[in-house]
């Protein structure tokens, strides 16, 4: 799953998504979902979510 389907991430989900300084160098941050930022069911470049550390980025990889 590449983080492009509402449906695929849920509240608590383990992540990593590209924050928006690190989008030109492609970094990722890892962490746990704790809200969901992104309201239409799907997005071409990743779900928005807010980390539990309160970092907010697009859903690159999910991890199950």
């Amino acid at each position: 799953m590449d983080g492009t389907k509402r449906a695929d991430i849920s509240t608590g989900l383990r992540v990593a998504v590209v924050l928006k300084k690190d989008q030109r160098a492609g970094n990722l941050t890892e962490g746990r979902v704790k809200d969901i930022l992104t309201k239409s069911p799907c997005h071409t470049h990743g779900i928005k979510v807010r980390l539990e550390s309160g970092a907010v980025g697009r859903v690159k990889k999910i991890f199950l």
